[in-house]
């Protein structure tokens, strides 16, 4: 919301209350306060701008204190539990996003809506010709807005999810291909199965899709925090046409059941943006059918909130500032190598640095970076993109993967022209890239001198912070964490499930890491072609700790678990070691 002259003027009509008022109803400290009055006196601006100008409130702090003045209600909650779906019936997502709002309450006589401008007279026209009754207003933030409306319009769509799954008929004779394309009646059932199953990936917050082709049944199964779970099974006679259904939706050729297919499928759910990777597969019952979720969106998390901490997070500072080198995330598929990569590009996304990044997909839509997505159909490759990008001279370059000899020659020499490259490799963990770049033939010179850091990540598990239980420490405990005791403070914690967390007992997924800085030692060993084991040795000498190390810290820290970080972690390093 975009605060007018009009609106500072109303905060100022009572001057011997309005520094009360923030004081009261905003964060702002006497020093801050006393700090403004001072400049008022000397400038004559009013206190409202001075305040924004110096940052120490927020524009929503304004209309906050003007709700208190002309007793506006104003809260700090929404009740989205309570919100009948039934009452946005009528109000398209978007609308309701551009205009910030959301009905909440409708009565024989009037409709309450929570908005954060209560100055929007053209919506709450809009709103009084939609309803036909007067309109009550009240007020929250922005983001309480946003989130409320986002929920209230996924369980919605939730609810017709739930009436179209009712509907679908398992006893349609769908055996044989089906040209979606051409859909009449009896193909509905199987469009709105799989909407239904999208949408449902989508709300369970979904990683992947798996339909798997059996013998005499389909099992769907969705990567959930980077487990497997089975959602359901169907006929096998209904893969055929669920499988033909996506093909179309991907615009693959539904004909070729021979041959592995790769597609893409750009989809909208309850006004989020969803790019959807779709691979095939021929198997001994059919096709199976993998596909990716991901949620595009801007909203780009910080290092500390994705579980970086302590020196790594310090490390990952000086890496992020530097003029030039290398610095690669490795791990596998999944496990927020790009996340990690743009949180990095956010902290130096700065108007006198030039940034470009060469994806596959494009992920995240970020203001200020130029981003190209990866075309296969017309030859444009990691390599021919960042060949391009060079002529543009770059201050920033991320690519989003190093998969052959061309591209690491080319982003390592770019470094050495005096370029910061980031980009993400797959190995298991840091000490292996460089032996993963001298395996692609790269030479170890050049390895050896543009190399800045390696990060190796994984996603974990983190315990629902409502049912987490504290755990009576084992033998077997202190066993794999690799001590005698717990140290003193320390307790360990173990899932337990409730209505929250869906009974599963974790929600959420958080960082462990291990990061690789490269020093003279180590770039010795790289132009020695020295084997992992050795590089890792060197490394853990300067003060490296290991991805299980950092689990261990995590466990300690009632983060996550032992089981946990068994699953994730231990069974990967002993086979490591």
């Amino acid at each position: 919301m975009k605060l007018t002259e009009n609106m500072l003027q109303k905060v100022e009509g009572q001057k011997e209350k309005i520094g009360q008022l923030l004081l009261k109803h905003t964060s702002l400290s006497e020093d801050q306060l006393n700090e403004a009055l001072q400049i008022q006196r000397e400038s004559g601006l009013l206190i409202g701008e001075i305040l924004l100008k110096k940052n120490y409130i927020h524009p929503h702090d304004i209309v906050k204190v003007i709700c208190h003045q002309i007793d506006i209600p104003y809260i700090q909650e929404i009740d989205v539990d309570a919100i009948d779906v039934e009452i946005i019936q009528n109000i398209p997502i978007n609308y309701a996003k551009n205009h910030e709002l959301i009905p909440i309450i409708e009565t024989q006589k009037n409709v309450t809506v929570i908005m954060t401008d209560p100055f929007n007279f053209d919506a709450i026209n809009d709103l009084r010709e939609i309803f036909k009754k007067d309109i009550n207003v009240i007020v929250s933030s922005p983001l309480k807005v946003n989130d409320a409306i986002n929920r209230v319009y996924e369980r919605a769509n939730k609810n017709m999810v739930q009436s179209l799954e009712d509907n679908f008929e398992d006893n349609l004779d769908l055996d044989g291909p089906i040209d979606i394309l051409d859909a009449g009646a009896d193909e509905a059932p199987v469009i709105r199965f799989v909407n239904s199953i999208i949408f449902r990936a989508v709300k369970e917050r979904a990683t992947d899709i798996h339909i798997e082709p059996y013998e005499k049944e389909s099992v769907y199964r969705f990567r959930i925090n980077r487990v497997m779970t089975e959602i359901l099974r169907q006929p096998l006679k209904t893969h055929s046409a669920v499988a033909s259904r996506i093909k179309v939706m991907a615009k693959l050729d539904i004909a070729e059941k021979r041959l592995p297919q790769d597609g893409r499928i750009p989809i909208k759910i309850a006004g989020k943006d969803i790019d959807i990777r779709l691979s095939t597969v021929p198997v001994g019952n059919g096709e199976r059918i993998v596909m990716r979720v991901l949620e595009k969106n801007n909203n780009i998390l910080r290092l500390e909130n994705l579980g970086f901490h302590g020196q790594v997070l310090a490390d990952l500072d000086d890496l992020s500032s530097r003029k030039h080198g290398v610095v690669y995330v490795s791990g596998p598929t999944g496990h927020g190598k790009t996340t990690t990569l743009f949180a990095m590009l956010d902290r130096i996304n700065t108007p006198d640095r030039m940034i470009i990044t060469v994806e596959d997909p494009v992920e995240y839509e970020i203001q200020g970076i130029s981003q190209i997505q990866v075309n296969h159909k017309i030859d444009l490759s990691f390599a021919k993109a960042l060949r391009a990008i060079l002529r543009q001279n770059p201050d920033v370059i991320m690519v989003g993967e190093t998969r052959d000899q061309e591209t690491a020659e080319m982003a390592l020499q770019a470094s050495l022209t005096g370029h910061f490259v980031l980009s993400t490799i797959h190995t298991n963990d840091a000490s292996s890239v460089p032996n993963r770049l001298i395996d692609m033939d790269v030479q170890p010179f050049m390895i050896a001198s543009s190399l800045a850091g390696v990060l190796a990540q994984r996603l974990i598990r983190t315990l629902c912070k409502e049912c987490k239980k504290p755990k009576k420490v084992t033998k077997y405990d202190l066993e794999v964490l690799g001590i005698d005791a717990l140290p003193k403070g320390a307790e360990l914690f173990e899932s337990q499930g409730c209505p929250k967390c869906d009974y599963k007992g974790y929600d959420g997924v958080t960082v462990v890491c291990e990061l690789l800085m490269i020093n003279d030692e180590i770039r010795t060993l790289i132009i020695n072609k020295a084997d992992a084991g050795k590089v890792k040795k060197a490394a853990q000498r300067y003060g490296m700790k290991t991805l299980r190390h950092d689990a261990i810290e995590k466990v300690l820290m009632g983060i996550t678990s032992v089981d946990e970080m068994v699953r994730a972690i231990n069974v990967e390093e002993n086979e490591e070691e």
